[in-house]
């Protein structure tokens, strides 16, 4: 699976450096705003996730379990792998939701099959791992707030940098990767916030969500509380 993502997002990025090169475009500034989508970058990070997963089970570098019959992947993996699932979860929510009906401008056209891979069959594997991935590892619940650092940033770095970057394609003297992020819609600002914190109250959900099931079913499972 993380080959499969790496390999949509380079044949996305290839298309993407290579139309804009054809029409006279900035390069390196669609190269940045490329790497700006959260779709990009959940990707990228789910698909390391996944091959250092795959990496530590094939090594054999595991860490036992207090009864030592049951073996558990690291702390760190553990927190990194209810991160990426989050985020690609969130992922294909927001595009299958609110993203895949919306016209883009002639020529920017995604890749087919690089777009089910990233909005909808990526998303669906870590979904299905959050529930038959092996190994895994109780996270206490402090974690979350691990969990939704990443996108915290992201969503300050796209309202700053938005302003500050000029469209490539349109000319106009800003960029937003979405446009439910950007203050210049109908909408205005009121729509940007009231998005930001529904999405922000999907990702609690969604990262609490996670860490649940991972207290439920992950090894060493926390002491019950006593009364």
């Amino acid at each position: 699976m993380a080959v499969v993502i790496l390999a949509a997002v380079i044949a996305q990025l290839s298309k993407s450096l290579g139309t804009a090169a054809a029409d006279g475009r900035d390069v390196a500034t669609v190269f940045a705003n490329f790497f700006s989508f959260f779709t990009i970058l959940s990707n990228v990070l789910a698909a390391i996730v996944l091959l250092w997963a795959a990496l530590w089970l094939w090594t054999g570098r595991r860490t036992s379990a207090p009864s030592g019959d049951a073996k558990v992947e690291p702390t760190g993996l553990a927190v990194a792998m209810a991160s990426v699932s989050t985020y690609m979860i969130i992922t294909g929510i927001v595009y299958n939701a609110l993203l895949r009906s919306i016209v883009l401008p002639q020529g920017s056209e995604p890749i087919f099959w690089s777009n089910e891979v990233l909005h909808l069959v990526a998303p669906l594997f870590l979904l299905a791992d959050v529930f038959v991935g092996p190994a895994r590892r109780s996270l206490p619940w402090s974690r979350l707030a691990v969990v939704i650092a990443f996108p915290i940033a992201w969503v300050v770095y796209t309202l700053v940098r938005g302003p500050l970057v000029i469209n490539p394609a349109s000319g106009v003297p800003y960029w937003y990767p979405y446009p439910f992020l950007d203050p210049n819609g109908a909408g205005g600002w009121p729509s940007v916030v009231l998005y930001v914190v529904l999405i922000s109250v999907a990702f609690l959900v969604v990262g609490s969500f996670v860490i649940w099931w991972r207290r439920r079913t992950g090894l060493p499972r926390p002491a019950p509380t006593r009364t």
